[in-house]
């Protein structure tokens, strides 16, 4: 008898256990038979679809943005403002301070940095220009009196980048708390699914989902081989229900 094989989905990689349930839930929506005979079970599947969905790209807000997002600004005035102030000594008469302002303005060039940059690359852009305008370049920062902006400059990216840690950590157990619950859900609801058209089968004859349960049973196949390393064989996972596996240190990563 026709019947949809094992798998252990809960040991799939994040992106391989979503894409897995999102292509079952698809293709069981376009098999007409399918579709009718468990309508309500893809509706529950589909729901708990969703909520893995969410978890997977679960924001990033919390009490910590605010914090951020005004250390950025700071920073950010902050950067354009020591910028500014070199320009202008460009034309300054004192020819040291003209030769400074070169200097740091090239350096500025090299590092292209934008305000409008991802976060932590801007972070780390901005760390190592104050190193070096701490270091290297201290005369010319001296000599233009930048020492007072550079140093508030280097308190907002610090800021900056000790909130954005902080928030890393906090929501790090709660993201994959959620996760992980989110993903059981799916699997429960997809295990439903496969005794519904497995008991069809047999009760009703495979005529109506052959083709569902062999599309479904390949599809199982290439995923033991190519995302759970395993090899054996559609015969051999049929007769035996499930062979030993390779299960990935941490499937949540």
């Amino acid at each position: 008898m026709p019947e949809i094989i094992s798998i252990s989905t809960e040991r799939m990689n994040n992106g391989a256990h979503f894409a897995y349930h999102t292509e079952v839930l698809a293709r069981a929506n376009a098999d007409s038979k399918v579709k009718t005979k468990i309508s309500a079970q893809l509706t529950a599947y589909r729901a708990a679809l969703d909520k893995e969905d969410t978890a997977l790209v679960l924001s990033r807000k919390n009490q910590r943005t605010d914090e951020i997002s005004r250390a950025d600004s700071q920073r950010d005035s902050l950067y354009i403002g020591i910028k500014n102030t070199v320009r202008a000594f460009e034309n300054a008469a004192d020819p040291d301070m003209q030769q400074a302002a070169d200097a740091l303005t090239q350096l500025f060039k090299d590092y292209k940095i934008e305000t409008s940059m991802q976060l932590d690359r801007e972070t780390g852009l901005l760390y190592n220009l104050i190193s070096d305008l701490e270091g290297k370049y201290a005369s010319q920062v001296s000599a233009l009196s930048l020492t007072g902006l550079l140093a508030a400059l280097k308190t907002a990216n610090e800021s900056v980048r000790t909130a954005m840690s902080i928030r890393t950590s906090e929501l790090a157990a709660k993201e994959i708390g959620a996760l992980k619950n989110a993903r059981s859900a799916v699997d429960e609801r997809y295990r439903t699914i496969v005794k519904y058209i497995n008991a069809y089968a047999l009760i009703e004859g495979d005529a109506d989902y052959q083709g569902f349960i062999d599309v479904t049973n390949t599809e199982i196949v290439r995923y033991k081989r190519q995302v759970l390393g395993q090899g054996a064989t559609r015969a051999q996972s049929s007769k035996s229900g499930e062979e030993s596996e390779d299960v990935p240190e941490n499937p949540f990563e």
